[in-house]
């Protein structure tokens, strides 16, 4: 697509970034048929091409208003369309910093500068999410079922292992996880532990930075990002063989963090050297299954599971099938998924900030995973789970909790 950046952005990096990219796409279309909103709204400007062609505009110095904002925000940066290109253009970083230019020259109303303040803040202190999360547990029984539904119940952790083995992995705390979620990390230090890994949580680490990256505050991702490079590097130094990041929209940023801190001359070597070592849950149990296999009760009674791939784990990181593979080899039944490759409409904040089209997703994605009465549903992200349980009477687990509970001598999911 050629591409004439204006002067304010010709000679920039997010310039030079963009035109790149851009110069990779071939108008062809494909991206359309597998983007989540443009098969809701219909409106080409809310697919990837369409969007593609308003961040052209925007970086040719052509008229940028509300609209615009519009329709960029409602991307859910799910990344389906980067599976389907056969360009390989880049669209997830191409979108995040057309956002970042919109945002600049249109900016955001007072409530709604407010409320995105907010959900930064709030999310990422585990102080005011988790007092927040607790009073709404309390509530809970004196609120109207479809209300209480959205507030995740309480899951207990159970034992985490003594750090006692030479082999060590290092584990991304994260910001919400901790609070609705501690049994999935606790889990995954149970499964290693029992191979003779041991994974070590690190005091000084916290959210990934998705958060504010995905908010349009790219220098406080970056700084999260720098935290959580400098609590890790000593360990890394000491010999850690990798950063296992349990939820995979974490996962795919930490991934990106010598892209993300590329620019900073006193980080970049630093960072690179931790996205190298940052692994998916899977990354880290497929490669031990041979241990981890000998270990696995089959006689505790199959479940018929649906699996849902984040887009994060299947268009991010491009992991696709192999979760499934583990599940079948512990002894359940994972049932076909219609449209497995569409986002169930989480993607971070999106479903607080685009409630209509988030619930409508949600609704479409529970009816594919349900339709065959599984037994339960799993993923591989808090997000996904979290957004998914609010829909849903059955229980929604991360995949890794399912390995733990089939351990020979584990404790059956939910009674930790």
């Amino acid at each position: 697509m050629q591409t004439d950046l204006a002067p304010a952005y010709r000679g920039t990096p997010d310039g030079e970034e963009a035109e790149a990219i851009l110069r990779s796409c071939v108008h062809c279309g494909f991206c359309t048929a597998t983007c989540p909103t443009y098969q809701l709204l219909g409106d080409e400007l809310d697919g990837p091409r369409g969007r593609i062609y308003l961040i052209k505009q925007v970086l040719e110095g052509g008229p940028v208003t509300a609209k615009t904002q519009l329709h960029l925000d409602r991307c859910l940066t799910c990344r389906s369309c980067e599976t389907t290109c056969p360009s390989g253009v880049q669209y997830g970083r191409l979108v995040d910093i057309g956002r970042r230019i919109v945002e600049d020259r249109v900016g955001r109303s007072p409530g709604e500068a407010a409320r995105r303040w907010s959900l930064r803040k709030g999310l990422q202190s585990k102080v005011l999410f988790g007092g927040a999360l607790a009073l709404g547990r309390i509530a809970k029984a004196f609120v109207p079922a479809e209300l209480a539904r959205g507030i995740p119940a309480s899951r207990r952790a159970g034992t985490w292992p003594s750090p006692r083995h030479g082999r060590r992995m290092l584990v991304l705390e994260g910001c919400v996880q901790p609070a609705i979620a501690p049994s999935i990390d606790a889990a995954l230090a149970r499964v290693l532990d029992r191979v003779g890994v041991s994974l070590v949580r690190v005091p000084g680490g916290g959210c990934c930075g998705a958060l504010p990256l995905h908010l349009n505050e790219n220098d406080e991702a970056q700084a999260m990002a720098r935290a959580n490079v400098d609590a890790w590097w000593p360990h890394v130094e000491a010999g850690a063989e990798a950063i296992v990041v349990t939820a995979s929209g974490c996962g795919v940023l930490v991934k990106d963090y010598g892209h993300l801190l590329a620019r900073d001359a006193a980080y970049a070597a630093k960072a690179a050297r931790v996205a190298a070592l940052a692994r998916d849950t899977i990354e880290v149990v497929a490669p031990e299954w041979k241990k981890i296999a000998p270990l696995v009760a089959l006689d505790q009674g199959a479940k018929r599971v649906a699996f849902h791939p984040p887009c994060s784990l299947q268009h991010g990181m491009k992991i696709r099938g192999e979760v499934e593979e583990i599940l079948r080899a512990i002894g359940h039944e994972v049932v076909p998924v219609a449209d497995a490759h569409l986002c169930c409409g989480s993607a971070g904040t999106y479903s607080i900030l685009q409630p209509e089209i988030s619930l409508q997703l949600k609704r479409n994605k529970l009816a594919t995973l349900e339709a065959d009465r599984p037994n339960v549903i799993a993923t591989a992200n808090i997000g996904c789970m979290t957004h998914l349980a609010s829909g849903t009477s059955r229980p929604v687990l991360h995949w890794i909790e399912l390995l733990d509970e089939r351990m020979i001598g584990g404790t059956p999911t939910g009674r930790r």
